[in-house]
């Protein structure tokens, strides 16, 4: 599903004339950036979140509906309403395949037909960090005794399945807002009652830039 003549972000990067690492952590690092201007020559400091990307999953299921997930997330104080999503922290992984592992892991479910759902870039003024969200469907939920056994946060996660136009209206309301369920979605709903979901991007499609971003810490810049 492209449009070829329609709006396309556009590859760019201005010199850096300096670079100075600040805090390397165990998902984030950050680096200040000296960047020269083109334009008139000027210099000017960024800061930078460099992160190593990550993906979700909208799993639809016969009934239309989306298996959505809770868990604590400390830095909001909140247990919001999330996708099963996880980081693209296993050097050499294909997003796609990340993405099967966190549907396995968080919502104990297989998928047998997966698309490319929407490519979201989270906070570019700041951070690299971008997510691809995928469609799952011919899901298959797993008996119990082959559920994962989830640690810290993951220790809590609640699992349910919601119907989607619920979650879309729930999206508009306020009342959910994880910016990857939110905008998965919103395009599952679009994609449905548009072109369809066999429209979309196939699995390992790439990213529209060329590469994956360059948070990808491992230095893996495969989109598929």
């Amino acid at each position: 599903m492209t449009n070829p003549s329609g709006p396309r972000d556009e590859p760019l990067s201005w010199p850096v004339v300096d670079s100075a690492e600040r805090f390397d952590g165990w998902v984030i690092a950050l680096r200040s950036d000296t960047v020269r201007s083109p334009v008139d020559g000027s210099e000017f400091v960024r800061d930078v979140v460099v992160h190593p990307g990550a993906v979700a999953v909208v799993a639809v299921d016969e009934e239309d509906r989306v298996l959505v997930v809770r868990q604590y997330r400390h830095p909001v104080g909140l247990r919001p309403v999330e996708l099963p999503a996880g980081l693209r922290d296993v050097d050499g992984e294909p997003p796609h395949e990340a993405a099967a592992r966190e549907l396995y892991e968080e919502g104990h479910v297989r998928a047998a037909d997966w698309r490319v759902l929407i490519d979201l870039l989270t906070s570019p003024g700041m951070t690299d960090e971008a997510i691809r969200v995928f469609l799952a469907r011919g899901v298959e939920v797993l008996p119990d005794g082959d559920r994962f056994a989830g640690v810290a946060e993951e220790a809590d996660l609640g699992v349910a399945w919601v119907p989607l136009d619920d979650l879309v209206a729930a999206a508009l309301a306020g009342d959910v807002q994880n910016a990857a369920l939110v905008a998965g979605v919103l395009a599952a709903k679009a994609a449905r009652d548009g072109a369809g979901y066999d429209a979309l991007r196939e699995v390992g499609a790439p990213w529209p830039s060329g590469a994956w971003p360059s948070g990808d810490r491992d230095g893996d810049s495969s989109a598929g």
